[in-house]
C-alpha cells in the first residue's frame, strides 16, 4: 500500500478536541490500593458524566504510588461501574506478557463490555530491570521484538482461520473489533504506528523533548490501513485546574515531588502538596523536573484553557489524554470538572 502523503493538519479548537482521562490509580500517602481503586471508579463515573471520551489505566510495577499493575482487572472494574465511557489500557506493556494472554483478556473485556474497550500497547517494561526480570523471567528481550509481539497479538484478534488451517486461537478475542493504539515516548513507536496504520498516543506528560519530532515522523510516514485511513494522534498532558492559579500550582507540587522521588531512585506514594518546593529540591533537580514536565499545565480555568489551546496549536493533536496526580481526591475531581467546564466555556465563546 502506498505511503500516505505528508500531512500538516490544522490546529483543532479546544472545544472540538476530545478529552480523556489517564488514571495511574494513585496510592496517596496514608492510603492503600483499596482506597485507590475506590477513587478510580468514582473518578470514572464523574468523568463519564462530564463528557470525557476515554478512561485509560496504565501498567506499572513495583511502584508504591501506582495501584494499576494488574491493568486488565482494573479496566474490568471501571467498565463494570460505568455505562458509556470507553475504558482501556494506556497501556499494556506487551513485552511483559504472552500476546495470547492479552488477546484473551481483552477479548473477554470486549465481550463483557462491547464497543467500549481500547487496547493501548507499549514496549517499555513499566518498571525497573529487577522487576522486569521477575515479570519476564528473563532479560533476553529489551523490546526489540515488540513488532513481532504486536503482529502475533493482532493475528489472535483476527477472524477465525479457514477450515483445515491449524493455529492457536484466542477465544474470546478472535474476530472482535478492539481498537489498538501504539504508545510511545520516542520516535520508535511513532514510526511503527505509521507503518501499521494505527492511532498513536505520545507520552508528552513525561517525555516532552521528543513530542514534536515523533508527531511529525508519524504523520509524514503514515500508511492508510483497514484500521485507519488518516493519521490520528493523541498526546498526554498533566493538567491541574483549581479556582486560582496559586492553588493549582500548589496542588501540582504533589506531582513534582513524585518525580523528585523517582529521579532520586526512591519512588513512593503520592505526597500531599507543599507551599514551597525550593525547600525540597536542589537547583539541578528542579531544572530536570521542569524540563520533564514542560507540557504540564496548572492554573485557573482561563489560564488552563489558554495554555492547552496553545499546546493544541503547537502539536495539532487529535485528542488529549489528561492525567492529574493530585493528592486530595476531592481536589482531583474538581480539577477534571473545571477542565470540562473550561472546554464548554471555550465552545460558548
Amino acid at each position: 500500500m502506498p505511503e500516505h502523503p505528508t500531512t500538516h493538519p490544522r490546529s483543532r479548537a479546544l472545544q472540538d478536541t476530545p478529552l480523556s482521562v489517564l488514571d495511574l490509580a494513585p496510592v496517596v500517602v496514608g492510603a492503600t490500593p483499596r482506597d485507590a481503586f475506590r477513587n478510580t471508579l468514582d473518578l470514572a463515573r464523574h468523568a463519564e458524566a462530564w463528557g470525557y471520551r476515554r478512561y485509560w489505566l496504565a501498567e506499572h510495577h513495583n511502584m508504591p504510588g501506582i495501584a494499576s499493575s494488574a491493568t486488565s482487572l482494573v479496566i474490568g472494574h471501571v467498565a463494570a461501574g460505568t455505562t458509556t465511557i470507553r475504558v482501556g489500557a494506556g497501556g499494556i506493556m506487551l513485552p511483559n506478557h504472552a500476546p495470547l494472554v492479552i488477546a484473551e483478556q481483552f477479548g473477554t473485556l470486549e465481550s463483557l463490555y462491547p464497543g467500549r474497550i481500547d487496547l493501548g500497547l507499549g514496549r517499555a517494561p513499566g518498571t525497573d530491570p529487577l522487576t522486569a526480570r521477575a515479570l519476564r523471567r528473563s532479560l533476553g528481550t529489551d523490546g526489540d521484538d515488540f513488532p513481532e509481539l504486536v503482529s502475533e497479538l493482532r493475528a489472535y484478534l483476527d477472524r477465525a482461520p479457514p477450515p483445515g488451517v491449524a493455529r492457536v486461537r484466542a477465544i474470546p478475542g478472535e474476530g472482535l473489533d478492539i481498537p489498538i493504539w501504539l504508545l510511545g515516548s520516542s520516535g520508535y513507536s511513532a514510526r511503527m504506528a505509521a507503518h501499521l496504520g494505527l492511532p498513536f498516543a505520545f507520552a508528552s506528560h513525561f517525555a516532552p523533548d521528543y513530542l514534536l519530532p515523533a508527531l511529525e515522523l508519524y504523520r509524514s510516514s503514515f500508511r492508510p490501513s483497514d484500521a485507519l485511513e488518516r493519521p490520528h494522534a493523541m498526546i498526554g498532558l498533566h493538567v491541574v485546574v483549581a479556582d486560582t492559579d496559586e492553588e493549582a500550582r500548589r496542588l501540582s507540587t504533589s506531582q513534582q515531588q513524585q518525580f523528585l522521588s523517582l529521579i532520586r531512585g526512591r519512588p513512593g506514594q503520592l505526597p500531599p502538596p507543599v507551599d514551597d518546593m525550593d525547600a525540597l529540591w536542589a537547583p539541578h533537580e528542579e531544572a530536570t523536573i521542569r524540563r520533564q514536565l514542560r507540557y504540564s499545565v496548572a492554573g485557573s480555568p482561563e489560564t488552563v484553557r489558554q495554555r492547552v489551546q496553545a499546546i493544541l496549536d503547537e502539536t495539532r493533536a487529535d485528542e488529549l489524554m489528561v492525567v492529574a496526580q493530585i493528592h486530595d481526591h476531592g481536589a482531583r475531581l474538581r480539577s477534571y470538572e473545571l477542565l470540562s467546564e473550561a472546554v464548554k466555556g471555550a465552545q460558548a465563546r
